[in-house]
């Protein structure tokens, strides 16, 4: 298997590519069967941040992800691939005994990502009735990006395993037991925190 390869906001280097291709190799050895896809995300941010980004899909479809950012290249696929062999050693054993689980609804949730400075909000129009103003609308927010994502049937600590892996704050998936909607996510405590929908409609 091949490694793919995106460059953003700079000129394509083989030498780059090449070099994330060996420390891929080396990630390779904590996995029994091939891995499926792997790919790899080079980036220059702000002029001189040199931004690492490495995804790898594993045929039982847990997904590993990491990215790093140094002042070069090289160091920061260095830290992504560290980073990387560390979850998977922490993980190894439930990486191998994983099985996806099949028969669960199929869900996509979408994504939004807003700016954190609001747009100006457009001045209240005047009523017709002098004496009940009409309120200011709401502030509004530049959307920064949109993406979409399935939702994945898994047990709760394939959940928690998968979190670690992929390196966010918080995921949501079906519960394989439940077959409900959740949300595993990380706590300011170290530990994980768990939500979890019940399906059961609450009128007021």
């Amino acid at each position: 298997m091949q490694l793919s390869t995106t460059f953003r906001h700079m000129d394509a280097s083989q030498a780059v590519r090449e070099y994330a291709g060996e420390k891929l190799d080396k990630i390779r050895r904590y996995f029994q069967k091939e891995i499926i896809s792997a790919h790899a995300v080079f980036s220059i941010e702000r002029g001189y941040q040199h931004v690492a980004e490495l995804n790898i899909t594993l045929p039982n479809g847990l997904l590993i992800n990491a990215k790093e950012s140094t002042e070069d290249m090289y160091s920061s696929i260095d830290l992504v691939a560290a980073r990387i062999e560390r979850q998977v050693r922490k993980w190894k054993d439930k990486i191998r005994d994983h099985k996806p689980h099949h028969g669960g609804p199929q869900l996509a949730i979408r994504e939004t990502v807003f700016s954190a400075e609001e747009l100006e909000p457009r001045p209240a129009e005047p009523s017709t009735t002098p004496s009940i103003p009409r309120p200011a609308p709401a502030p509004s927010f530049n959307v920064v990006k949109e993406e979409t994502y399935t939702v994945r049937s898994m047990r709760v600590d394939d959940a928690v395993m998968q979190l670690n892996l992929i390196g966010t704050e918080l995921l949501v998936f079906t519960n394989a037991e439940t077959q409900g909607v959740a949300v595993v996510y990380r706590r300011k405590d170290g530990h994980y925190g768990l939500i979890e929908t019940s399906g059961t409609r609450t009128d007021n």
